[in-house]
């Protein structure tokens, strides 16, 4: 059986809209029919554009909010019917949202989450030990949590989630307001902890570097809908078609005239030419770029996740008029 099972989901909204006599009431699909299953020990990226469906989808996952149709069970458990039990199989981070208690020093939050979830001392200890390493907490775990800056609050926060060890772990935004090296050592916490005892871990994040490095898997939502479900180098190949060959001339000319490709961006010497994977071959691109002009050096870029997943957005845009409904 699936850790997280999801079937044909649906959340509505009801929303009024216009003014005075005019106003009318207008049912808002926030999550269209989504199905996908989620296996133990995965680490799954759900990313989407602002007012995509993606919080919503994780708050029928946790319980938080009941759904208008379908099924989604959550380790065994119905969340919106069996919260209390599911609470203590998962772990939750929400943004910028506090589940720590804003007056208590750090510690103390931990401390009180240790007797919530019933986890023994010795664990407890063992789990904070860990954590704490990982996210370098020592300066500041006896610090009120209203006086934390908010990277350092959102590792608080990430050590609050899995102090119990949760078997999956729904993560929003989990980086956010942290440095480089901070990200890095979130990104390592995670892969150990996956990779030691199986944990399963949901992201939704808008940086696309945690979902590329991270994620074995993508499913991607718009208005609602999951327009893709898989893996991120299928992803690259289905809909990041376009190359980019960056080459460096003697010396500066116009852009380059060469057949099946376009010159995007000209710097000096240099001139980024795109063109078409299944189109142009690069090597015979190269050819006809030296043959018009003398070649210092050249570089071939494979299209990034961030390309990809704009070029997704866009293609779902233009089929997803429509989706809400007046009643």
């Amino acid at each position: 059986m699936a850790l997280v099972d999801v079937q044909d989901l649906r959340k509505e909204f009801v929303v009024r809209r216009g003014s005075g006599l005019r106003r009318e009431r207008v049912v808002v699909r926030a999550v269209d029919g989504i199905t996908f299953a989620i296996e133990s020990g995965s680490i799954v990226g759900y990313i989407g554009p602002n007012g995509a469906g993606k919080s919503t989808t994780v708050k029928m996952l946790t319980g938080i909010l009941v759904p208008s149709g379908g099924r989604v069970s959550v380790a065994g458990f119905v969340p919106s019917k069996q919260r209390t039990k599911l609470a203590a199989r998962i772990g939750v981070m929400f943004g910028q949202r506090v589940q720590l208690w804003w007056d208590l020093p750090l510690i103390e939050s931990f401390e009180l989450l240790r007797h919530i979830y019933r986890v023994p001392a010795e664990r407890f200890r063992q789990n904070l030990d860990m954590l704490g390493a990982a996210l370098e907490l020592g300066p500041f775990l006896r610090t009120p949590v209203r006086q934390l800056s908010l990277g350092q609050r959102i590792r608080g926060e990430l050590t609050a989630a899995m102090l119990h060890e949760p078997d999956i772990l729904f993560l929003d935004e989990p980086t956010i307001g942290l440095d480089v090296v901070a990200r890095q050592r979130v990104r390592e916490l995670l892969l150990r902890a996956n990779r030691e005892r199986g944990l399963t871990v949901l992201l939704t994040s808008h940086d696309l570097v945690d979902i590329e490095r991270l994620c074995s898997r993508i499913l991607v939502i718009d208005h609602g809908h999951l327009v893709y479900d898989g893996g991120l180098e299928t992803l690259k190949e289905r809909y990041g078609t376009e190359r980019v060959l960056v080459v460096d001339l003697e010396e500066p000319r116009p852009p380059l005239d060469v057949e099946g490709a376009r010159v995007i961006k000209v710097d000096g010497p240099r001139q980024w030419i795109a063109f078409e994977r299944e189109r142009t071959n690069a090597a015979r691109l190269t050819a006809q770029v030296a043959a018009l002009a003398p070649l210092r050096d050249l570089t071939l870029q494979e299209p990034d996740i961030e390309d990809v997943v704009r070029r997704i957005y866009a293609e779902g845009a233009t089929g997803s008029a429509g989706r809400s409904s007046t009643a």
